[in-house]
């Protein structure tokens, strides 16, 4: 996700065979023997090709075990002595813990109090946020993975520069819209065009973006997150949040999982750098799939001719 070569065979045949040559009597002078020829050097065995690294964080099949893991990983992000690679780690696992979490609501009594209070209004909120969106689809998955790239986003620094800056000239809260980036594209990780033809890390349809770019680029990071503060103030973000957000994206789910994840970002900080290292996962008829950095496809690819070449 190891098999004996036949050079071990071979080996294991030529120690038997030494066993049983004959040796000569202790008492025998062997100063006159002829030398024995040297033995012959068995070929070496071949290479065995390393197992490819799944994908995925492996999480522990028992539920309390995923809740205390869970816990531990939210005390390692918010650590400020964490190295980058355990924070990525720490992330990566938190991401699938809560998407596990959240398909089984019948673990809730068992997972839920073991969660430190403290901890948890932001584990409610993204247990809340991440049944919305599974809603959403139904909890059906696609028999293909999408044509689309998947690259490295803009730092986080640099999002929080453009969120702050849009923020600033429309009102529309930055939390909020770092909520929608995260939503919409995984902060820009997603290139590629929805089924409904929106387009760039924001999502926007372009006719939409043509109204509200202000003549920018919709691939563009930052005008995308301002184009989204101008429509989001448009829309009448500061008289009735949730009908503005709801004109983003016409769902009632899609604005609760908005408040839940705008609400971590905005009582954590450090949850926009925790959410800033999720993966991209796409829900196939195999279950989650994860898109790493590097993935690009021109055209849909069936799950399971993808999975062959890389395991999950």
């Amino acid at each position: 996700m190891d098999s004996r070569s036949a050079p071990a065979v071979l080996a294991a045949l030529v120690v038997a065979l030494a066993g049983c040559a004959t040796t000569p009597d202790p008492g025998e002078a062997t100063s006159s023997l002829p030398a024995p020829p040297p033995p012959s050097a068995a070929p070496a065995p071949a290479p065995v090709p390393a197992r490819p690294e799944p994908a995925q964080p492996q999480l522990a099949a028992d539920p309390v075990r995923i809740a205390d893991d869970l816990v531990l990983d939210e005390w390692l992000l918010r650590d400020p002595a964490s190295t980058e690679a355990a924070l990525q780690a720490a992330a990566r696992r938190q991401q699938k813990a809560y998407r596990v979490l959240a398909r089984h609501p019948e673990w809730d009594a068992i997972t839920r109090p073991r969660v430190p209070e403290h901890l948890l209004d932001g584990y409610d909120r993204n247990i809340d946020a991440r049944r919305q969106l599974a809603a959403m689809s139904g909890g059906r998955g696609r028999p293909t993975l999408p044509a689309w790239r998947i690259h490295p986003p803009p730092p986080v620094a640099e999002l929080l520069g453009h969120y702050r800056a849009a923020e600033a000239a429309s009102g529309v809260g930055w939390n909020y819209l770092a909520a929608i980036n995260l939503v919409e594209t995984a902060f820009g990780r997603i290139a590629g065009v929805s089924t409904a033809g929106a387009q760039g890390p924001m999502q926007f349809m372009p006719s939409t973006f043509a109204v509200y770019g202000d003549g920018g680029d919709i691939w563009s990071p930052r005008d995308s997150i301002m184009a989204a503060g101008r429509l989001l103030s448009a829309n009448g973000f500061a008289r009735d949040r949730d009908q503005a957000l709801f004109r983003y994206n016409n769902d009632v789910r899609y604005v609760r999982a908005i408040n839940q994840y705008a609400a971590v970002i905005a009582a954590h900080p450090a949850a926009l750098a925790g959410y800033h290292r999720w993966d991209v996962y796409y829900v196939t008829t195999a279950g989650d799939v994860l898109l790493p950095i590097g993935y690009e496809a021109a055209e849909p690819i069936p799950v399971g001719e993808y999975l062959a070449a890389n395991p999950q």
